[in-house]
């Protein structure tokens, strides 16, 4: 065989590879580390089982279906929210389905906002189960409106919910963690954590400000290696974040009831999230196309991705001022949950 022959052979199985790739990408659901880990990588029904397992957000949503997943790995489970009998419907139908005893669970009502409970309600996770092994932050509320109309209480209560309520917890549950040298701090973020979309300037700034706590927060850790840090950055998810997300006022929620059926399954999101604590993935995305293709496009060619940005923001405001409801349009969403 001659060398010119060779390296064309060569060549065609690399453009293959390459066109081989490129489907797999088309076909993702969420960043590659992550579907490799799914592929590859260490189990949950492995890593996770026989773990104290405090989530904030449990009554609804991405908190709910994670209180479902983990109920079924023989774990111990703390579930928090401000809304009791949510929390106790989430409960029953943990015991129904999954396999713990109702000592296993312990319901913890908490406000994210009440920062001066965070304190007290760490210690009761810790009289109850004598341990706290992964804290998985998921509270929070997301926005629809544009910044020019939007009460300033507004971005305070985003802020406060968000973002200082998730420090203020992680706080009081952290030193616990650096005295047993061992603990897993998982924070559901976003994928505007990441990007800019419209019509959430609040929302995408207490997300911004989240990643660059955790990620801050993973350095100032580095000595202690059995503690990890890990962003989850969804994408469009169905649950009830956008019929429950703020609008020019705190007192006014959009009360949309949109269609969801273009959103990722809150199951499979949670399945993925759980692949990411098991291997305790730094950071992850977890979305469909196109939005996946919009968090890689800014992180790695943000000039286009701003192009393309500016170019769909114009249609999704003018749908807004409109009053057509752009949670319907896929293609305008730009990533909101």
């Amino acid at each position: 065989m001659s060398w010119e022959l060779l390296l064309w052979l060569l060549a065609l199985c690399a453009l293959l590879a390459l066109v081989v790739q490129l489907l797999r990408f088309l076909r993702a659901d969420a960043d590659l580390t992550l579907l490799w880990a799914e592929w590859q990588g260490r189990r949950p029904e492995w890593e996770l089982t026989d773990m104290v397992v405090w989530v904030t957000g449990a009554s609804s949503g991405i908190g709910e279906e994670l209180a479902y997943q983990l109920s079924k790995l023989g774990i111990s489970l703390v579930l928090s929210a401000r809304r009791v009998h949510e929390l106790e419907r989430v409960k029953r139908k943990c015991l129904e389905n999954g396999n713990l005893k109702e000592k296993d669970i312990l319901i913890l009502p908490l406000d994210l906002t009440n920062r001066s409970s965070h304190e007290m309600a760490t210690k009761a996770v810790l009289q109850e189960f004598g341990r706290i092994d992964i804290l998985v932050n998921n509270g929070g509320v997301s926005q629809r409106a544009l910044c020019v109309d939007t009460s300033l209480d507004v971005f305070k209560e985003l802020i406060e919910l968000n973002y200082l309520g998730t420090v203020s917890l992680t706080k009081c549950v952290l030193p616990h963690m650096i005295e047993r040298k061992q603990g897993k701090i998982v924070t559901v973020n976003s994928m505007v954590g990441i990007i800019a979309a419209p019509l959430s300037t609040g929302y995408c700034a207490s997300k911004h400000a989240l990643r660059g706590f955790f990620n801050t927060l993973r350095s100032e850790l580095a000595t202690y290696p059995g503690i990890t840090i890990s962003n989850i950055c969804p994408g469009p998810v169905q649950s009830n974040i956008v019929k429950n997300a703020l609008t020019e006022e705190v007192t006014k929620p959009t009360g949309s009831t949109a269609d969801q059926s273009y959103k990722m399954a809150t199951s499979r999101c949670v399945r993925l999230m759980l692949v990411a604590m098991a291997n305790d993935l730094k950071e992850v995305w977890i979305s469909d196309q196109p939005f996946l293709l919009m968090i890689y496009l800014w992180q790695y060619m943000p000039t286009l991705a701003w192009w393309l940005t500016n170019k769909a923001a114009k249609r999704r405001i003018e749908n807004f001022k409109s009053g057509v409801n752009t949670n319907r349009i896929p293609n305008v969403n730009l990533g909101l949950p």
